[in-house]
């Protein structure tokens, strides 16, 4: 194995996170550019804290997400930063992320329970929407006649609004305030439908390379 300083450490460690097409694990590292490297995982967790410090005070910041560690803009500029994207900004209706906000905060959760808890049906166009995407995945079933999927969120969900673990998630009444407050910047009627589009919810910051377009979720 060959040595490597600390200043090189670095140095390969923000490019490979820089470069990445998404989070990058500590693990990912080892088995990829680290690989002919002796460096323990406590000396690349100590250069990756001090790479966090480094872009503290900038545009860009370093954070850990539940995939790993990648680079996205500083709190607070995504809404100026989303007129990079603003054409192509995808939108979602009130109902979907009603859906969305039921499964992360009481997963594992079946399309029944939510359905009881909204009083509305759940089109399986939203759940098949949510699992396109990557948010939402089956989990197992719940052993009650008929045996009803249950539903949870995914790590490219906590990924994509810059959480770590679901622990992070703020309360219920903020997400539903930043979800009300969503519906009012998108201009759209509140009342419950299914065919009207909203802005979707976004993270803390725009990871490197994707259209983002609103204010953080908390």
């Amino acid at each position: 194995m060959q040595k490597i300083n600390k200043d090189q450490l670095k140095q390969l460690i923000e490019a490979g996170v820089f470069v990445a097409d998404g989070p990058l694990s500590i693990e990912m590292m080892k088995a990829t550019f680290l690989s002919d490297f002796s460096v323990s995982i406590k000396q690349i967790k100590k250069v990756l804290a001090e790479l966090e410090l480094d872009y503290a005070p900038r545009g860009i910041h370093l954070v850990e997400v539940a995939s790993g560690y990648r680079f996205q803009s500083a709190d607070g500029l995504g809404l100026l930063l989303s007129k990079l994207w603003q054409e192509n900004a995808p939108k979602y209706s009130r109902a979907m992320l009603e859906t969305l906000a039921l499964i992360a905060y009481r997963q594992p959760i079946t399309r029944g329970e939510i359905e009881e808890i909204r009083g509305v049906s759940v089109s399986s166009h939203i759940v098949k929407s949510l699992t396109e995407r990557n948010w939402v995945k089956v989990i197992g079933h719940k052993e009650v006649p008929g045996r009803p999927a249950l539903l949870a969120t995914t790590k490219i969900f906590l990924d994509y609004f810059s959480l770590s673990t679901l622990a992070e998630l703020p309360s219920a009444e903020a997400f539903a305030e930043n979800l009300e407050q969503a519906m009012v910047a998108a201009d759209v009627n509140t009342k419950e439908n299914d065919d009207d589009e909203i802005q979707e919810l976004q993270p803390a910051g725009n990871p490197k390379g994707s259209a983002l377009d609103n204010e953080q979720l908390h």
